[in-house]
């Protein structure tokens, strides 16, 4: 642990083309703020796809995200790179704990603050256990084996919203194939910090191809800016108080185990991408996101997590100063305050944010095996294989298990299940041979 909270950020200099950013170095304020909005893009569609699944204010969403990014930059002390967004662990007890029809508005919206903020709670105490404690005991229930496939199930949990929102018709398809283009033709054929952009820039290019074929074209389903022109510049989200409820806070509060889980790989995930070893930080990590989950749910925004769409920008662009996540934080703010950039948001089409997704959501899964090659994981052994087998089909299905009334989507059949049948299976040491399994103690 170093002796200063806050590291003494190392400015970076000369050519960014295939540089890797360190945490602890910094880019020019131009390059800094840039980039920052690129972090701030990767969370647009999940943390307004989230809020509106539950019924929740997106702007206040936006707004409680960027608030929640700085608390947790604060605890962290700067060191670990992460944007906190909206949770998509929290939809499905929130919609059976208010009954949310799916339209507008969710009336029933306090029962829910006051689960989350319950669920926040745990979570933060569990953060100060491993502060006291150390993370021995949370790396012996899900060692790189687990948070790898945990990880890649987050990522393939996912696919599907991004495939069945470009689904409805064969025009929303194939637009969302334009923007993976879009997206690759920059990752690919540009250099330096264009290519560092290639989901803003990709993003961008889909949106005027899309506007010329719908708006100038008439092909297809225009985009309508009548949103944007009659919304104010400035105005404050919609506030919600929480009434807490023992019934509501019970079905809610079990969700706090599902974003150790995501948190948990997701720092594994960037101490593999940075070779840094982020370990120390963990407790500081789990109590900044419940803090700052229970502080989102207390203004009416969303429960957060450390968001896998960052990680996966991490992942591409190779810079991890932590002072990008404040740029983003900051225009996450002064955007939630903007209901004219609500508009705006509504303004997207459906299937550019989809193909997006689909990118995006790809990276995810893929860091999860990032994970495994660099720690080396042994898929041989049988123990291994018939975990890593059953996870990701769990989060690719979306296998649910209902405990009286409280539904256990497949993010948490899938945590829940690797750390089991890890517990379970890691005793015996087997392995597959050629094509056939035979089984033998070591």
């Amino acid at each position: 642990m170093a002796n200063t909270w806050f590291p003494q950020w190392r400015k970076r200099t000369g050519s960014l083309e295939g540089a890797v950013i360190a945490p602890d170095e910094r880019l020019r304020l131009g390059p800094t703020i840039i980039m920052g909005l690129q972090h701030a893009v990767a969370m647009f569609g999940a943390t307004v796809l989230m809020p509106l699944l539950m019924g929740f204010d997106a702007n206040m969403a936006i707004l409680m995200s960027g608030i929640g990014t700085l608390l947790f930059f604060i605890i962290v002390g700067g060191r670990v790179p992460s944007y906190l967004g909206s949770s998509a662990s929290f939809v499905g007890v929130v919609i059976a704990v208010t009954g949310y029809s799916g339209h507008g508005p969710n009336p029933n919206i306090a029962l829910a603050l006051g689960g989350i903020i319950a669920c926040g709670a745990v979570y933060t105490l569990i953060g100060f256990v491993v502060m006291a404690v150390g993370t021995r005991w949370i790396e012996k229930l899900m060692p790189p084996v687990v948070t790898g496939a945990i990880v890649m199930a987050i990522g393939l949990n996912l696919a599907p919203i991004a495939v069945g929102s470009v689904a409805a018709s064969m025009f929303d398809s194939w637009m969302a194939v334009v923007t993976v283009l879009c997206i690759g033709g920059v990752a690919v054929f540009t250099r330096g910090l264009m290519q560092r952009l290639m989901l803003l820039l990709g993003l961008i290019a889909a949106y005027i191809i899309y506007f010329v074929i719908t708006n100038v074209l008439g092909l297809g389903k225009s985009i309508d800016f009548s949103g944007i022109t009659h919304a104010a510049w400035f105005g404050m989200p919609s506030f919600t108080s929480p009434v807490f409820d023992s019934h509501a806070m019970l079905l809610i509060v079990p969700v706090a185990v599902i974003l150790i889980a995501e948190n948990l790989g997701h720092i594994k995930a960037v101490a593999g991408m940075t070779g840094k070893n982020l370990d120390p930080y963990l407790g500081r990590a789990f109590v900044g996101d419940g803090l700052a989950t229970m502080l989102s749910a207390s203004m009416g925004g969303t429960g957060v997590t450390t968001y896998a769409e960052n990680i996966g920008v991490m992942s591409v662009t190779k810079i991890y100063s932590t002072l990008i996540f404040v740029a983003a934080a900051v225009v996450a703010i002064l955007l939630g305050f903007s209901p004219k950039f609500g508009a705006l948001i509504h303004t997207i089409p459906g299937p550019v944010l989809g193909g997006a997704s689909i990118v995006v959501f790809g990276l995810i899964a893929v860091a999860g095996a990032r994970i495994w090659l660099q720690n080396n994981v042994d898929l041989n052994q049988n123990g291994n294989l018939i975990m890593v087998a059953v996870t990701l089909v769990l989060g690719a299905g979306n296998f649910s298990l209902t405990f009286g009334g409280f539904t256990m989507g497949g993010i948490g059949t899938a945590t829940f299940g690797a750390i089991l049948l890890n517990a379970l299976l890691k005793s015996r040491k087997v392995s597959v041979i050629g094509t056939d399994t035979a089984l033998k103690d070591n």
